[in-house]
């Protein structure tokens, strides 16, 4: 049974996703803080002043909460949109990441006429 335990905990994709939901919470965080701290005093604040409304999320209607809705679905918009270009920054980045990398690995391999030309060598010494 606990041989079983030990497999389970230490399968690769169970550390993996582990790994990724920790790393999930922590850039939840991120984009909360900039979605609370920057874009919304920016961006909406401003929107909403304009419009003469104090707090979207206390706008109602015959008993109907409307503005909490409409708030919700704000917040689910700038999270989105923000998201979004903060993971095709980080596409951009592995992209060229990757172009550096096979840069260097062509740069470094050795052509098949050098192999060759070692392994003539190695076989005149002998």
């Amino acid at each position: 049974m606990l041989k079983e335990l030990k497999a389970f905990l230490l399968r690769g994709n169970v550390v993996d996703l582990a790994v990724a939901v920790i790393i999930g919470a922590a850039f939840g965080a991120i984009i909360t803080s900039l979605v609370n701290d920057i874009i919304t005093p920016l961006i909406l604040n401003p929107l909403l002043k304009a419009a003469n409304v104090e707090d979207i999320a206390k706008l109602t209607w015959n008993g109907v909460k409307y503005g909490s809705f409409l708030s919700s679905i704000l917040n689910f918009l700038i999270i989105g949109t923000t998201l979004f270009f903060v993971v095709k920054a980080a596409e951009k980045a592995q992209s060229l990441t990757k172009k550096e990398e096979e840069v260097v690995e062509e740069e470094t391999a050795p052509t098949e006429l050098e192999v060759l030309q070692e392994i003539k060598a190695l076989l005149e010494k002998r």
